[in-house]
């Protein structure tokens, strides 16, 4: 008997979904920063034993849409309802269970099974050991605290199964991942045995420079970037990349170089690390910057970016 099917997760911006997506996976495939809307594309990720394949996707949080880009980002989180085995759907313990209400009314709907997870439980107040003022202003005890969100998710998806983690530390993956093998329905795999991703290299290259531009830079300038690879030449021993980062405006490219080209150069050098790490090889990385006015509201653009469900 073989077990294969679709895991999708799903959920509000900055809940975990990524982190939670490398617990399970075993790989960095998905980046993970503390901003939100890190996420832009729906990643797989896939597991695979001898009798089973668990294809993970991970998806953009759920928003409602500004422009173009938001819209198609949306897109990639709906379509994860229509093709799940089983639905994952990420919260945390502090944000309101009915934000995006009429996301979460779609997932009341679903008739496969559904794990809701409510991630980051580490950050909840510990444990009081008296009845101090302190503990009494954070709500009282960490189990008090769990009880309530769990209470009030129960309102809201009463036929999901509950289940508090933190994907940071791990904790509570582990029997994630074993209720998961036992949801699975009977299938041969979907994919080939040694896939770990529906992604090519170049996509991760992508990934990981917006990535390190995430978390080295301010404001709008992260969410107004896109990575586009032009050359991704891979030898025996090394990797040679030209890669053009988008800005919408002029002033953004001056930012995203910095003074006498410090800023990129360091974006550059931390990019190059990491993706020597990722596909274990030297990398030689070429960075450029080019003004692409309004591409997030382009079709045609966001079209080759692959910003699309074709």
């Amino acid at each position: 008997m073989h077990k294969a099917g679709f895991v999708n997760i799903v959920g509000n911006p900055n809940v975990g979904k990524s982190t939670l997506m490398n617990q399970l996976v075993g790989e960095r495939i998905s980046i993970a920063t503390f901003k939100a809307q890190t996420t832009r594309h729906r990643i797989m990720g896939i597991v695979n034993t001898d009798d089973m394949q668990i294809v993970f996707s991970d998806t953009p949080g759920v928003l409602k849409p500004n422009y173009k880009l938001q819209e198609s980002m949306l897109a990639f989180s709906e379509s994860a309802l229509a093709d799940a085995d089983v639905l994952l759907y990420v919260t945390d313990v502090v944000e309101n269970p009915e934000k995006n209400m009429d996301f979460l009314e779609k997932v009341q709907k679903m008739s496969i099974p559904v794990i809701l997870l409510i991630n980051k439980i580490d950050i909840l107040a510990p444990n009081p050991s008296s009845k101090s003022e302190e503990n009494s202003k954070s709500g009282g005890s960490s189990q008090t605290q769990l009880a309530t969100i769990v209470e009030k998710w129960h309102s809201l998806l009463p036929k999901a199964e509950i289940l508090p983690i933190s994907a940071k530390n791990k904790f509570g993956v582990d029997m994630l991942l074993k209720r998961i093998k036992e949801l699975l329905p009977e299938s041969p795999a979907y994919f080939s045995k040694d896939q770990l991703t529906d992604k090519p290299a170049r996509f991760f290259v992508s990934e990981i420079i917006r990535e390190k531009i995430l978390l080295y830079y301010d404001k709008e300038i992260p969410y107004s970037v896109e990575v586009r690879v032009e050359r991704f030449k891979e030898g025996e021993k090394s990797i040679h990349i030209n890669a053009v980062i988008y800005v919408e405006r002029d002033s953004q490219k001056g930012i995203i170089i910095g003074h006498q080209g410090v800023a990129l150069k360091k974006v550059s050098t931390e990019s190059r690390k990491a993706l020597e790490k990722f596909f274990g090889k030297s990398v030689y990385l070429e960075t450029f910057v080019k003004v692409d006015k309004d591409w997030r509201s382009s079709d045609r653009e966001l079209d080759a970016f692959g910003y699309n469900l074709e």
